[in-house]
């Protein structure tokens, strides 16, 4: 049986949580309701081998090692799951580098699980934020990378090797689509990334009018996409935290800049946000008529990008979505921010099994 953390009477629990991801490393102590009580980050050594990120890491969760009940980690995949040998596309340093046995070697005896970070963020959102209550969702981080993570039935979905979700490698473009980091043509990722947005808004004549994120104001975008309620600016419930809580990028020109750049009408930045906006649209659309899903939620640094990019999202669905289950579908901003990736990698172990396998420890 899966190893449960609870604890009857005294101190309340508390897990390390940790999410690493190609730009950044955090860690941070989780409380059992879910909040960060203390948190840090480290910058993703670029290029580093192997032990140089392992270093990062351990140094990072060196201070935070005190009183925990147990390790819980979110990593970019693909990887061999639950042994946690994980080999990240945007960390070429670690092929099937042991991380869930090298935290389990420096934490004995405390149950060390580790999962997908794309599906740690859906798990957030199912928990603790916009996704709380669905039966059947969708929870997709547009940033670095385009990942999700799969909730049907109130659970997890892992998969037979724990890398379900993988929409950002669901094919949108098969005939004329860019090479994918995955070695695939045309997928999603290839799109609708931050760096791919960038990269092709560049090649297509793109200045940059903002010198830097911080030039610009956000105006939470909220969306509710489907034929009950839906449309963009409706009332959603769950808008995307702002300030500091608010998701970050760590690069200068990035596709924050490219979107507000959009809301303020360069033609360029709107073809790339609508191009991006379509294909996410599709998509979504063949994954609710797979799964029959109820609810999306987008995080990530694009999750704010507003009107450039969830009008033509919302166009896309509703031309492919034509089913009379699939018109039900909501997409609505992810609700946790910043920190969800740690919330999510900590409720592998507070959620008791919805989560996790029982069969694991």
């Amino acid at each position: 049986m899966a190893r449960e953390v609870v604890r009857r009477g005294g101190p309340p629990v508390v897990i390390l949580a940790i999410d690493v991801g190609g730009t950044k490393m955090a860690a941070g102590l989780i409380a059992p309701d879910g909040s960060v009580t203390t948190s840090g980050r480290a910058t993703t050594p670029q290029g580093a081998d192997a032990e140089t990120l392992w270093w990062t890491l351990a140094d990072l969760v060196g201070p935070l090692s005190g009183e925990v009940e147990g390790v819980g980690v979110g990593c970019g995949g693909p990887m061999i799951w639950p042994d946690g040998e994980v080999s990240p596309l945007n960390i070429p340093g670690w092929r099937r580098f042991p991380l869930r046995a090298r935290l389990t070697a420096r934490f004995p005896g405390l149950p060390v699980r580790l999962h997908n970070d794309a599906a740690c963020l859906a798990v957030a959102e199912h928990w603790r934020g916009a996704g709380q209550g669905s039966q059947a969702m969708l929870g997709m981080v547009v940033s670095t990378g385009v990942g999700g993570g799969l909730i049907l039935d109130g659970r997890l979905v892992d998969g037979r090797t724990g890398n379900a979700g993988h929409i950002g490698h669901v094919v949108v473009e098969p005939e004329r689509g860019s090479r994918c980091g995955c070695g695939g043509t045309g997928c999603l990722e290839t799109v609708a990334s931050g760096p791919a947005l960038v990269t092709w808004a560049l090649a297509h004549g793109w200045t940059p009018h903002r010198a830097s994120i911080g030039d610009h104001g956000w105006t939470p975008h909220r969306a509710s996409i489907g034929d009950h309620g839906g449309g963009l600016g409706g009332a959603g419930e769950h808008a995307p935290e702002t300030g500091a809580g608010a998701y970050r990028e760590d690069r200068r020109v990035t596709a924050r800049v490219l979107a507000a750049d959009a809301r303020d009408g360069d033609a360029v930045a709107l073809r790339a946000m609508e191009r991006a906006g379509r294909a996410l649209g599709v998509a979504i659309a063949s994954a609710t008529h797979l799964c029959d899903l109820d609810l999306v939620t987008i995080g990530g640094g694009l999750a704010q990008a507003g009107e450039p990019l969830f009008r033509p999202l919302e166009e896309a669905l509703r031309q492919h979505a034509r089913m009379g289950f699939a018109r039900r579908v909501k997409v609505v901003p992810a609700a946790l921010g910043q920190e969800a990736g740690l919330v999510g990698a900590a409720a592998l172990l507070l959620a008791g099994d919805a989560y996790w396998p029982r069969t694991d420890a």
